[in-house]
């Protein structure tokens, strides 16, 4: 039977789906805190930039639920969710290199003809375009998948749409009425409903990310549509195994250097004095001392414990997390110093509004002063550097890789991707597609991560208050 292993980082992660789930719940029934995200949700740019979020999201949580000796016929074997889900990606692997909706090998090969002679050709896949006749068009197939794959994506978006409206009809229409307010924003004007959730952006948003995901689902088994590597493992589900990394990285790294730039940001524009003069000295030291010198030697220093007490860790998925980690908390210690300079100047400022100068007068205890008047009114900051910082963490991780002191090598990730793609891109001929595959799903997630951060920055800022 398939035992569940709990990864340090998938407790972290889910952890953090709670904590958020929890926030959600408390800013509805706060309307200072609900009237900013209200406006960020009547942003278009903002939920459509969700939807793509969610969708990288969905994947790296269904890739943070891990099993040992699920769907395999080895029991030591940890797999994750999402490899029982895309277990015909993960298997099907080819001899060596391989061009996206190619049939045969990359490279030529000597082979040893019936009648005993050697010809140099390119020898067909294992998987790829198997279901092909010799000579049959590839281009034809791929054609009609793809017009199959759009039909099952509109009937899918019809069926979500009716169920959505059933369940979020508006109020005097009939669910007819509702679905056609969603999808054409110009029957608001002759229904005479005023502008609220965007409901056609998100309709028409997630149409889109429902026909690259059928279409790429129909594709992956019959090709790899992103070619093959070195070893012959698919390039799609290197880039797609990738997100969970990019995720943990931007996310878990938060909650290592939120708690210090709060506490020390916040003390040090309130006391001022010798506790100011401690923390500004404290974080321009650690401004000081070059980043990814630290990294390197913490890493490092992980590197030989770990090969030390290789005891300790019964796979090498545990070893690789346990990396990732230790980087995740690196990371955090070495990027708290922006926000907490923030921070100061913020609170140096809210010091000596009337209502805290009243507290003090009053004999309220400094703690509760920080807790009551002081934090609350720097979350818009924090929140705005949390998902200002997230795009950042993630290419990040791509250039720590990329000079051997980010993850473990046996982790994917869309760094170890293009620093493998160093000497592919030096062969001939050149193989480009795992670079343009981590450059894709990169730039995917991080231009959607900073389209909703922009807005929920203009939402949060004060001073633009009643502007949106």
């Amino acid at each position: 039977m398939p035992s569940l292993v709990f990864l340090w980082t998938d407790v972290l992660l889910w952890i953090l789906v709670f904590l958020t789930v929890i926030t959600i719940l408390y800013s509805r029934k706060r309307r200072h805190l609900a009237e900013p995200w209200k406006r960020v949700f009547r942003s278009r740019i903002a939920v459509g930039s969700l939807v793509v979020l969610m969708s990288f999201i969905s994947i790296g949580l269904l890739d943070s639920v891990h099993f040992r000796g699920a769907g395999s016929s080895s029991s030591g074997e940890v797999l994750s969710l999402f490899d029982l889900m895309v277990s015909g990606l993960r298997e099907r692997q080819e001899k060596t290199y391989s061009a996206p909706f190619a049939t045969h090998l990359y490279a030529r090969e000597t082979v040893q003809l019936e009648d005993g002679t050697e010809q140099r050709i390119f020898p067909r896949l294992v998987h790829g375009g198997s279901h092909l006749e010799e000579g049959e068009s590839v281009a034809r197939d791929v054609y009609l998948t793809v017009v199959r794959s759009l039909l099952q994506a509109l009937l899918l978006w019809a069926v979500l749409i009716v169920l959505i409206a059933a369940w979020r009809k508006q109020e005097g229409m009939t669910l007819r009425q509702t679905i056609s307010l969603w999808i054409c924003p110009r029957c608001r004007v002759s229904l005479g409903v005023e502008p609220g959730f965007p409901w056609a952006t998100f309709l028409w948003t997630l149409l889109a990310m429902l026909v690259l995901a059928v279409t790429a689902a129909n594709l992956s088994q019959d090709y790899h549509i992103l070619g093959t590597d070195k070893v012959g493992e698919d390039v799609f589900y290197q880039a797609l195994k990738s997100i969970r990394t990019g995720l943990v990285l931007g996310t878990l790294t938060t909650l290592v250097m939120l708690p210090a730039a709060i506490l020390l940001g916040v003390m040090a524009g309130y006391f001022r004095g010798w506790v100011d003069d401690a923390i500004q000295y404290l974080y321009t030291t650690l401004n000081s001392i070059p980043g990814v010198l630290l990294i390197a030697a913490a890493v490092l220093m992980l590197q030989v414990y770990m090969d030390n007490n290789a005891e300790a860790f019964t796979s090498s998925l545990e070893r690789a997390d346990m990396r990732l980690l230790f980087l995740c908390i690196i990371l955090g210690v070495t990027s708290w110093t922006g926000l907490c300079r923030l921070l100061r100047g913020e609170s140096l400022k809210i010091r000596e509004l009337d209502y805290v100068q009243a507290a003090q007068a009053f004999g309220v205890g400094h703690f509760r002063i920080l807790m009551r008047h002081l934090v609350p009114n720097v979350m818009h900051i924090v929140l705005i550097a949390v998902v200002l910082d997230f795009s950042g963490l993630v290419l990040a991780e791509a250039v720590l890789s990329y000079i051997n002191i980010g993850v473990d090598p046996t982790t994917n990730s869309w760094g170890n991707m293009i620093n493998s793609a160093r000497l592919e891109m030096a062969r001939e001929p050149i193989v480009w597609w795992s670079l343009f595959a981590a450059f894709l799903f990169m730039f995917s997630l991080v231009l959607a991560a900073n389209l909703f951060s922009d807005v929920v920055r203009d939402a949060f800022d004060p001073r633009l208050k009643g502007k949106l």
